[in-house]
């Protein structure tokens, strides 16, 4: 690998780290950047090494959120629990389940998912009335699996898609839902490492050197996200999920 595919990749790192911060949706820069600039390695290695990246930088954010906002722990720990599980299972079926087959009901549901957010303007400005909790820590398990299952499997889009049911669901706001979201993610992430990198699908050195930069990202955007609040977030969340939508639609019917 060469001087500027190294480049390349930190500074996708970097963005990556600043929108996974904000709004969920970091692996849209990072996975087609390791693509590009390792073509000679396996899908596998690609999504283990990004996966290593992108923990550090999820954590960074996800400990800023936790000092700075009341996170509702009632709904993250449940969710992220379940989502550990699941994302594991997850990674564990890429290798027998044509992954071709979902893309384009996940683009159907980005797509609704934009259309809703836009469509409503009041939609996640402020923290509705929560759950009672019983029910709330059952729709976590289930969200949680859902989402977990998804990110192991597939995987861009799922920080948003973890932002919106945060929101409509869990009647939190954008800033809290985005907060929440990261230690989901973090739980994910973990369990897909857990995966790969004992199958040695992980280059290290790449991996720990886009870390620094996916950190330094990070913590712009939990930055941003903290001093400008749930409308910051919420127009992240739409610009995050509008290019999600041209990336699938791209790889959908190209």
């Amino acid at each position: 690998m060469g001087e500027f595919d190294l480049l390349l990749l930190l500074l996708a790192a970097l963005f990556a780290g600043f929108i996974d911060a904000v709004a969920g949706g970091g692996g849209l820069i990072q996975v087609p950047t390791l693509l590009v600039a390792l073509p000679g390695e396996s899908p596998a290695t690609v999504f283990g090494t990004n996966k290593l990246s992108s923990i550090f930088g999820t954590a960074n954010a996800a400990l800023r959120y936790a000092r700075r906002i009341a996170l509702p722990w009632g709904v993250a720990l449940p969710a992220a629990g379940a989502a550990f599980v699941f994302s594991f299972a997850g990674a564990a079926a890429v290798s027998w389940l044509p992954r071709d087959v979902v893309r384009p009901l996940v683009l159907g549901l980005l797509v609704l998912v934009l259309v809703y957010t836009v469509a409503r303007p009041g939609f996640g400005a402020i923290g509705g009335t929560r759950l009672a909790r019983p029910r709330e820590w059952r729709l976590a398990l289930v969200a949680g699996a859902v989402l977990g299952f998804y990110d192991g499997f597939f995987g861009p889009g799922a920080g948003s898609f973890m932002i919106f049911a945060f929101v409509r669901w869990f009647r939190l706001d954008f800033l809290h839902a985005s907060g929440a979201a990261k230690f989901v993610n973090l739980a994910t992430n973990g369990a897909a490492l857990a995966y790969f990198a004992p199958s040695g699908h992980v280059l290290w050195g790449i991996g720990l050197g886009m870390a620094v930069f996916n950190i330094l990202g990070a913590i712009l955007g939990a930055r941003l996200a903290l001093r400008h609040g749930s409308s910051f977030v919420r127009v992240s969340f739409v610009i995050v999920a509008a290019l999600l939508i041209l990336r699938l639609g791209y790889d959908t019917f190209s």
